[in-house]
């Protein structure tokens, strides 16, 4: 792949990361408003922030620069 190919790819990559952890940050925000459902959507929250997690450490290590 190509330099430029691979900042795209990076590039993309980090948009995911933003958007999965806009969605961490909504489902918290109805584990707030649905007591009965909040153990499960707090949950659920972190496992999609930790997949963020991840997946900006994987363009880091990969060489796409810092974050």
């Amino acid at each position: 792949m190509r330099e430029s190919g691979a900042f795209m790819l990076f590039e993309a990559i980090l948009h995911e990361v933003d958007q999965l952890q806009s969605v961490s940050t909504r489902l918290e925000a109805l584990a707030e408003q649905y007591p009965p459902m909040t153990e499960a959507l707090i949950t659920i929250a972190g496992n999609v922030r930790n997949t963020a997690t991840v997946l900006a450490v994987l363009v880091v290590a990969r060489g796409a620069g810092p974050l």
